[in-house]
């Protein structure tokens, strides 16, 4: 598929295609945040992407929500459809948050203000969007006391805290819902309770982009539709998450799963570099590589 070509396929759902976003800092160093980046998020499909902390996964949430920093230099598209129209979000003029694309942030408790109530900050978001729903319905569809909205974010534990969060993020009837990291701070009874919600969520009709290093979770819940692995800002491997789990065919996603105490617990063969001034070429490979397709799966090689 061509750049040209996303606009016309984009029929529903996120298309991502070949991000690259490189972040100046100081003294003359770069962070090579994401390289080359491709994603497919069909509505009704939790699409996951998976990888060590640092490789790069939540920038493509940010741009995803345009929330780069301003001197980001990005290349490549991010379309998702706005009033009928497929819209490169990167560059477009139209609204998204909220009404068409919503996000699921990883510190639900950072994300709400301490001093309002959950119920407050929830009725400001429906004003906000103009949503034809009330407080007392987001809270049951995602499974939120109704008591629990009169408290404050503090006073609710971490799992009823990521609730409100998805419900806030509900509020628009999003087509689009980017969960970064949703579980990362959750024991494992409330993992399963947010990523059961967001399985939930894409049966009804949404594309979810659902970012995680947790392939454990993954692994146990069998909630994901599409994995596609991340190593130093470039996907590795994408494929049907069974198959993936089962039959990864890039070493780096089998080390990961190796790494697993349900798999052996093995240390993985090398650091993660930092993102700061990689080199042009892969940075696991050392070499210049290349995505192959092979079937509905495709995985990152040298180049011959």
């Amino acid at each position: 598929m061509t750049l040209t070509d996303v606009a016309v396929q984009v029929e529903s759902g996120l298309v991502v295609q070949d991000l690259t976003v490189r972040i100046p800092l100081s003294q003359n160093t770069t962070v090579h945040a994401t390289t080359g980046v491709s994603l497919d998020v069909p509505s009704g499909s939790i699409t996951v992407l998976a990888g060590e902390s640092g490789c790069g996964k939540s920038i493509v949430a940010s741009a995803v929500m345009r929330m780069l920093p301003r001197n980001a230099v990005v290349t490549g598209k991010v379309m998702v459809r706005i009033g009928g129209e497929a819209v490169n979000v990167l560059t477009g003029a139209s609204a998204h948050r909220g009404r068409h694309t919503a996000l699921v942030p990883q510190s639900s408790s950072t994300h709400f203000t301490p001093v309002r109530t959950i119920r407050s900050q929830l009725d400001e978001t429906i004003a906000a969007l103009q949503s034809p729903h009330c407080t007392e319905d987001l809270a049951q569809r995602v499974g939120l006391p109704t008591e629990s909205l009169d408290s404050y974010p503090h006073e609710l534990s971490g799992g009823l805290v990521q609730r409100a969060a998805i419900a806030a993020a509900l509020a628009g009837d999003p087509a689009v819902i980017v969960a970064d990291e949703p579980t990362a701070s959750l024991d494992r009874r409330r993992t399963d309770q947010v990523l059961d919600l967001l399985r939930e969520c894409a049966d009804a009709g949404a594309a979810v982009l659902l970012i995680t290093h947790d392939l454990g979770a993954l692994l146990r819940k069998d909630v994901a539709d599409t994995l596609a692995i991340m190593y130093a800002s470039r996907i590795v491997e994408t494929g049907p998450a069974r198959d993936v789990l089962v039959d990864p065919w890039h070493e780096y996603t089998g080390g990961l799963l190796a790494a697993l105490p349900q798999r052996g617990l093995k240390p993985l063969p090398r650091m993660t570099p930092a993102l700061t001034d990689l080199p042009d070429v892969c940075a696991y490979a050392g070499a210049p590589t290349t995505l192959v397709t092979r079937g509905n799966r495709t995985v990152r090689e040298r180049s011959i």
